[in-house]
């Protein structure tokens, strides 16, 4: 393990995600199979280094002194989201293509938003993630208002 390999900033701060998952080494293979991360611990947690970023993953739990009223639990209702993994893409097309062959489950193939094409998967314990790539954002143009608004 190479100290640039682990999200640990020699200074200022660095953005992690953590996600609660029912099964480790399946989320594991997911992240680094088919999204193509680099694990860089296994277990305990497990991290992953995806692009720019790593994914921090460990089984659910009761409290613990630093967090003594929460309970952690990977989603149990895929119809509701409260926050998503959010990549941004070169190409999406290339990206829905290659990562379906690898077995993701992409809810549609990417649509185009105006502001940027975009489609979703969900990761083996459900949390969705947004695929996503800048089209007409980058000339100005701004995506469609979000459902209920306009």
């Amino acid at each position: 393990m190479r100290r640039e390999d682990l999200p640990a900033p020699e200074s200022g701060l660095l953005l992690t995600h953590f996600l609660t998952v029912a099964d480790v080494p399946r989320s594991r293979a997911f992240y680094s199979e088919v999204l193509g991360g680099e694990v860089v611990l296994a277990e305990n947690p497990c991290i992953v280094k995806l692009a720019n970023s790593w994914i921090i993953m460990n089984p659910g739990g009761g409290p613990t002194p630093d967090k003594p009223d929460v309970t952690l639990r990977p989603p149990d209702d895929p119809g509701t989201a409260t926050s998503f993994l959010n990549i941004r893409v070169a190409d999406i097309e290339r990206c829905h293509r290659e990562w379906s062959a690898l077995g993701a489950e992409f809810l549609t193939p990417p649509i185009d938003r105006k502001a940027e094409l975009r489609c979703y998967l969900r990761d083996p314990d459900g949390y969705l993630i947004e695929v996503g790539q800048a089209t007409g954002l980058l000339e100005g143009i701004l995506a469609d208002p979000p459902a209920g608004r306009g």
